[in-house]
């Protein structure tokens, strides 16, 4: 355990640019707290112990308010910063060198059991407020922007906005902190929902004014 504090505290100290000391990573960033409740908690889970697995994640909960699944598969150096309101599944896998936002979801679809949640390969991020839902896979690298909603895999290196999830064509954010911000031009489902069916009213209307001259003549 100590030796995970130590790596933890120093790859924090490297990752955020706030520079903390080390004072304040190990006693102030409730990111490094819940990573080592849930090593206790997922110890027990994996003992078998389940009912103080879940207890041990209960109380990393109400002291860091980052929820994480007895069950979830964390790998080395994952970073939650600030981390209120983080939710992981208990399918959920997570490798190592990870960057996860205070807001977001590792959640699932399905009520039947099995895989259910998302598994986010190394050295992936995953912005504030982000839902990643479902068995999907976020790859090597890749970027989820700031309240996007992924539904489906994310390729390695690629990065992801709006809702649902995806890479805007010619505005890819490559900057690798999509944290807090989404592309200059955002996707627009709604908007562009409204552009379809208003080309297809004005198809039928063509195809209508089409029609009637063929019955007058």
């Amino acid at each position: 355990m100590i030796g995970e504090l130590l790596e933890l505290g120093r790859s924090i100290r490297e990752r955020d640019p706030a520079r903390p000391s080390w004072g304040e990573v190990v006693f102030s960033y409730p990111g490094l707290h819940a990573v080592l409740w849930h090593r206790l908690a997922h110890a027990l889970w994996r003992a078998g112990l389940r009912g103080a697995g879940r207890f041990a994640s209960h109380l990393g909960r109400m002291l860091t308010g980052i929820e994480i699944h007895p069950g979830a598969r964390i790998g080395r150096r994952l970073f939650i910063d600030h981390g209120m309101g983080v939710v992981i599944g208990e399918t959920a896998e997570i490798g190592d060198d990870v960057l996860i936002y205070h807001g977001v979801t590792l959640g699932g679809l399905s009520l039947k059991p099995g895989k259910r949640h998302p598994t986010i390969r190394d050295k992936a991020v995953i912005g504030a407020g982000a839902q990643v839902l479902g068995p999907i896979t976020v790859g090597r690298g890749a970027r989820v922007g700031a309240n996007a909603v992924a539904v489906n895999d994310v390729p390695d290196g690629a990065t992801v906005v709006g809702i649902p999830a995806r890479c805007p064509p010619s505005d890819c954010p490559q900057e690798p902190n999509v944290g807090y911000g989404l592309s200059a031009s955002n996707p627009d489902p709604v908007g562009e929902r409204l552009a379809a069916l208003e080309m297809e009213v004005r198809r039928l209307r063509a195809e209508t004014e089409r029609s009637a001259l063929r019955e007058r003549s």
